[in-house]
């Protein structure tokens, strides 16, 4: 297992490198028409610190650039502009690279953008999501448990405001988790979490009282967000909060695939046997000399394809 990324031991302030994703989409009620309500969909980005592990989320109207931009600016404006930025290779997270003149790596002659240093985005190899760290793991919880429960409910009861109110109650759900074991030190008595962090308060924001039943998503709608909050934070006690504990790393050193290496190209569209051998024309060390990124020439239909692939989607065939 690689060593801890940099950026997760700066002490820079909160989302100065962030992680980021999108999730959805949503079906919800815009306006009311004459034979009942014209639907949209929406989706949501969410922005992970890579050092603290706070979250924000923002809503998007749309998968294309442009709305990606106009949420990537919303999240600026409320916690500042970032130095880092790490995702996948979306193309409309590329696309606002482009439109932004983000600095791209191994990408020169690209203006810099917010500040002397500029903002640099990482993008990961495709097919690795496990590089995603911990926003990949605040996405995919949050993602499984808003999708079970948004299913479950027609478009009609859900609207932009209410959608937006209910991520903002999901936001201080996830960010009032414990980041350490509790201790049983009775002078520390206090947990810390991404909101202290964020606000330098202790307490968190509390429930409105009384209680939110099944029958409060046919009323009013601050109801109706309340009662989804509460569903949100029964599975997040559950499915997250339970899984705090020790896990193990890998320790065995393993050698490293090198240039020139015959392998095999994992693929879960193809069917057994089918999977295609490839030639490893360039191997991407990381700063402890491990290789976890590889360049392969791999021929497809008589065509020869340049693909970059992560270590763990191939097989070591011949080595040099």
């Amino acid at each position: 297992m690689a060593d801890l990324p940099s950026e997760h031991l700066s002490t820079e302030p909160p989302f100065t490198n962030v992680g980021l994703d999108v999730f959805g989409p949503w079906n919800i009620s815009t306006r009311r028409t004459r034979g009942g309500a014209a639907n949209s969909k929406r989706w949501a980005v969410l922005f992970t610190c890579l050092s603290v592990r706070a979250v924000h989320i923002e809503l998007l109207e749309s998968m294309d650039t442009s709305s990606f931009i106009n949420a990537l600016r919303r999240f600026f404006a409320v916690r500042g502009p970032a130095k880092m930025i790490r995702s996948d290779c979306g193309t409309n997270f590329k696309g606002a690279c482009k439109e932004l003149q983000i600095l791209l790596q191994d990408e020169t002659n690209v203006s810099k953008y917010l500040s002397e240093e500029g903002c640099t985005w990482l993008f990961n190899p495709p097919h690795s999501s496990h590089m995603g760290e911990v926003w990949e793991r605040m996405i995919g919880v949050s993602r499984r448990i808003l999708d079970s429960m948004l299913s479950q409910i027609s478009p009609s009861h859900l609207t932009h405001e209410v959608l937006s109110t209910l991520m903002a109650e999901v936001t201080a759900i996830i960010n009032a988790r414990p980041l350490t074991p509790i201790s049983t030190d009775a002078d520390s008595p206090f947990l810390l979490t991404p909101a202290m962090i964020l606000t330098q308060k202790v307490c968190t924001p509390l429930p409105p009282p009384g209680s939110f039943e099944n029958a409060d998503m046919y009323r009013q709608q601050w109801k109706r967000v309340q009662h989804l909050a509460n569903g949100f934070w029964e599975r997040w006690r559950g499915e997250y909060l339970s899984t705090f504990q020790s896990r193990s790393k890998w320790q065995d050193s393993q050698p490293n695939v090198k240039e020139g290496d015959l392998v095999l190209l994992k693929d879960a569209q193809v069917k057994r046997n089918q999977w295609p051998m490839a030639l490893v024309t360039k191997a991407h060390p990381g700063s402890d000399g491990k290789v976890r990124k590889l360049e392969l020439k791999v021929t497809k239909g008589g065509t020869v394809k340049t693909l970059l692939r992560p270590v763990t989607e191939v097989v070591v065939l011949m080595s040099l």
